[in-house]
Formats: C-alpha cells, structure tokens, sequence
C-alpha cells in the first residue's frame, strides 16, 4: 500500500487497458473455458493459462473434469465477442492456428485439496469446510477506501471508467472507427491523504485508418474523457494535462501488435497500485485456487469494514498453505485511520468472517459461470455486476459487534 501521510501533497497514478488489450484477451479466453466447464461441471478443476500473438493462440494448463468441450471453439467465440473479427481490427480469428496442451490435474494436488490436513490429522471440532484445503500455497491481499462510492481508490475507478467507455461506444457503434484495443492511465493529486485534483489523463486507443488524429481527438474528449469526469476533482483542477494517442497513429494494435498472455495484468486487475498484491492472477482458475477465492474474501472484509465507518481504509492479507483449510495467518493495516482498537478489528475478522476455501465458495457460490464478466476492467468496485464479495450484508454484524466490545 502507498502511504504518503506525511506528505501533505502527492501524486498516484493507476492505469486500466480494454478488453481488447492482447494480455486481456487471453484473460477473456481463459475465463471463458472457465464458465464453459463450470456449467456443465460445477466441481471441475481448471487452471488454464492462454498466450496470443499474430496468427496463433496457446492454451495451456491443466483441466479435471468428467466432462470435455471443444476449447478452440470457446477460444475463438470470446475472441469474436471482443471485436476482432478479421486482421483489419487487429487480429483475424478466423485464420489462425490454435495449439492446445491441455492435460488434467496432478493427483497428488487433488487429493491434497480434497482431503486437507485437518481433516487427515482428525482435528477435532471440524466440519463440513475443513474437508477442502487451499489449492495452492499463496498470499492474497484485499483492500478497500471510503474515496468513491465502490470503495475503491479514485485512480483506478477512473481509469476502468475510461476504458469501459470506450468499449461501450465502440459496442453500440456510436462511431466506426474506434478498435478494440485500448488503454488509460489517471493521474490524482492527493491532499491530506485525500483525493484533491486530476493532474493528468491519458488515453491511448486503436482505431481505423479512416480518422485523422485532430478527429480523434475530439471525439475522444468528448465522448470518452469528458463524460466519466467527477465535477469536484475537475473544479480543483488547474492545468490538466490530457494526452489523447500520445504515440500517434494507433492502427495496427490488439495481437497483431503485440504479444499477450494471461496474468500479466494483475493490478489492472485489483487496485491499481494502490494496495499491494500477492504475486497470484485470477483468470482461467477454478475457486478451489485460493490466489482467487481468498482474494475475493479479503476485500470483501475490507469493504465491509470501510463501510461500517469503523475504518477510513484498510489492507487485508491472508495467507494460505497447500492442501490446508484455515489461513496459515490473517493480518491487515489500516494506516492509522482506525476509529477504534485495532484489537476489535482482529476481533471483528474472526468472528464473523470464514477465510477457508469451501466456506468462501459456499458463501458466495463462486462454482457458477461468472467469471468472463471479469476478466477486463477488474474484479472489484463493479457495481454494475452485483458481485457477491462486493456486496455489504455484513456492516450491521460488525457495528453490533463493535456495541458489544
């Protein structure tokens, strides 16, 4: 977590890319054989891994189910779905090889994760959640603010407000020149530890060659940058810089231009590097993966403990071992915004939050088809998508028990 308190000025940039973004697209994929396998076998266990350039798609990893599906047709489907549909938008699915490796799980890993250790020691006072362990040894980190409305920090909100804007002018063909490939970065002065101003905008997206760049630039601003602006960052703003394909031309993009791969977007993914991450990506892996589960629970901690006013922000980690069902160990920091005893806090977390892998699972039903809806433009602060770990159905929970200490 960046902490400027003692400054009383700062500036923090976050960054968001579209879901045409090449490392994005393999995110999409993965994600999709995902759904695919989860709704036809809710207790699959899937961790693909997707690499994409010009005229080739990878699909690697490992899938164990008693079912099988036919992967490069999912793999072309999502493609399709993004907007690429000949080498003009920057990637032409319909004449590329797709290589696919993929085999099913270790058995030593899934008879470890199915029978965790608590189970194997006879650990008195178990249930039904002791039975399934982590799937991975790993530590995930969650984290919430009261900075806007989703709980989230003001540059990352902003950036993923840019670029979903340009997808849904480009999905309802409000023009026909704007790609699927894209990306923003947003600039905060911070005061006081608050956000203050927009110091500087930047927006970079892929576009037909029909368009010149003073064209582009406009419509930019005007349909993209101008309508997802807060009013009060904007009246404290003096000199915003914004900077509109600062590069130039942005023809040739998506695989076409660049190499992707799963993973590689991680804190696009969560905070825009406002908080720190575990090292683990989300997408292609099934919740028994706790670098996903565990992370889906510690910002719903973190969230709810914000929104109980208990907290200005906080940073949840959890920690996991392999074949394990209770967290190794659960720690957080609140940056000296704490409104009460820290040891409440930890009090709090204990009572009323189950952090092993089967209880998250069952908590937020996370062996359904959700999760291609969030393979671009994060997994938290969507409101839009009524995720279970964002919801606050544990804030009255906490203030009784805050009454009660």
């Amino acid at each position: 977590m960046i902490s400027n308190n003692s400054q009383e000025t700062f500036l923090l940039t976050s960054e968001s890319v579209t879901e045409g973004h090449p490392d994005k697209v393999c995110d999409r994929i993965a994600d999709s054989i995902l759904d695919a396998i989860l709704s036809i076998d809710q207790n699959a266990k899937v961790a693909i891994e997707v690499a994409i350039s010009n005229k080739m798609i990878v699909l690697l990893g490992e899938i164990s189910s008693k079912n099988s599906l036919d992967y490069e047709s999912i793999a072309k489907d999502a493609v399709l779905k993004i907007g690429y549909t000949d080498k003009i938008t920057g990637f032409d699915i319909n004449n590329c090889k797709i290589i696919s490796n993929i085999n099913r799980q270790s058995s030593d890993i899934e008879a470890g994760v199915m029978n965790a250790l608590e189970i194997r020691n006879e650990a008195t006072n178990s249930d039904e959640f002791d039975h399934q362990g982590a799937g991975d040894q790993g530590i995930v980190f969650g984290y919430a603010c009261n900075e806007t409305e989703t709980f989230m920090p003001m540059p990352i909100f902003l950036a993923h407000n840019l670029t979903k804007q340009l997808a849904k002018v480009r999905h309802q063909k409000q023009n026909d020149f704007l790609l699927p490939d894209g990306k923003a970065q947003v600039t905060i002065e911070y005061k006081n530890d608050a956000p203050y101003a927009i110091n500087n905008i930047i927006v970079s997206t892929q576009h037909r060659d029909n368009i010149t760049n003073e064209k582009l630039k406009k419509y930019v601003k005007e349909k993209i940058i101008n309508p997802v602006l807060p009013t009060n960052l904007l009246n404290n703003s003096k000199d915003i810089e914004i900077h509109i394909n600062p590069s130039g031309r942005f023809v040739i993009g998506g695989p076409q231009g660049d190499a992707g791969v799963t993973g590689r977007k991680i804190v696009v993914d969560t905070y825009g590097g406002s908080a720190r991450h575990g090292g683990g990506a989300f997408s292609g892996k099934d919740p028994s993966k706790v670098d996903r589960t565990g992370a889906y629970m510690a910002r719903y901690i973190a969230k709810n403990l914000v929104a109980s006013n208990i907290v200005d922000k906080i940073e949840v980690q959890i920690s996991y071992g392999i074949g394990i069902a209770n967290p190794i160990s659960l720690s957080f920091d609140c940056f000296d915004t704490q409104k009460i005893n820290t040891n409440i806090i930890k009090i709090i977390i204990d009572q009323i939050f189950d952090c092993r892998p089967a209880a998250i699972i069952n908590q937020f039903q996370l062996k359904r088809p959700i999760y291609s809806q969030l393979s671009a433009y994060g997994h938290f602060g969507r409101p839009e998508l009524d995720l279970p770990w964002e919801r606050l159905d544990k804030v009255e929970d906490i203030k009784q028990l805050v009454k009660k200490n």
